[in-house]
């Protein structure tokens, strides 16, 4: 099974840190970003698609054609273009099989990641205090997903994506829109296919999100809680 990085950006909020090098290969306990997205992968995933952009020979010399077991493709992205076309120009190597998607800026568990791979369609969720900067899901009793709604004013509920997901082909039958921005987002392919199929909400016990150069500490302390409780 194949698994999507996307790992294109410029990390401009994680300035100066990201001026010398790709967000993904900046370390947080030790290791990079990528390193700790990598090693919580499930058994099932046997290659890596790793979409780049800003500073992307970087993370080729980083991982090369092979990194710990699995095989490693690279596609550029070399305009800010948004995250549904990095998607879109990754179709010509997926196939119809399903596959993982994510960003090369959150940290999962393994086990999170592997109630993924139990469905064909599914978004890993959360809940946080604030949904308002997220984009908010809404769920019936079978965890089956009716809505998304991209930052909302006002969330009908505090359950959020965290931008893992299991998709398959039925992905590229939406296209994104054009937002004002430019940008192309992933957001309008994912509505456009809860609104036609059956995607499911996963919770994901163990999702770290590093925006800022903050964030890197509290992602440390949050992973030395984590391998203290695994070692007891």
């Amino acid at each position: 099974m194949k698994c999507v990085i996307l790992a294109a950006g410029e990390g401009i909020r994680m300035r100066p840190l990201t001026l010398e090098k790709p967000k993904a290969l900046l370390r947080v306990a030790g290791k990079t970003l990528l390193e700790h997205i990598i090693n919580a992968l499930p058994k099932e995933i046997d290659e890596l698609i790793l979409v780049i952009g800003y500073k992307g020979e970087q993370i080729k010399s980083f991982l090369g054609e092979k990194f710990n077991g699995f095989k490693v493709r690279y596609v550029w992205q070399k305009e800010k273009t948004g995250t549904g076309r990095a998607l879109q120009i990754c179709q010509p190597f997926l196939g119809w099989d399903k596959f993982l998607m994510f960003y090369g800026d959150d940290l999962y568990d393994s086990k999170g990641l592997e109630n993924l791979l139990k469905y064909d369609l599914a978004l890993a969720v959360n809940r946080v205090a604030d949904p308002s900067r997220f984009g908010v899901v809404l769920t019936d009793q079978r965890n089956k997903i009716l809505e998304i709604e991209e930052k909302p004013e006002n969330p009908k509920s505090n359950l959020i994506s965290t931008g893992a997901m299991m998709l398959d082909a039925r992905i590229f039958n939406y296209p994104p829109v054009k937002h004002s921005s430019g940008e192309y987002f992933l957001t309008t392919m994912i509505d456009g296919l809860v609104k036609e199929h059956d995607v499911f909400a996963v919770s994901v016990p163990v999702w770290i999100p590093i925006g800022f150069p903050e964030d890197l500490k509290k992602a440390e302390d949050e992973l030395n809680i984590l391998f203290t409780k695994r070692n007891f």
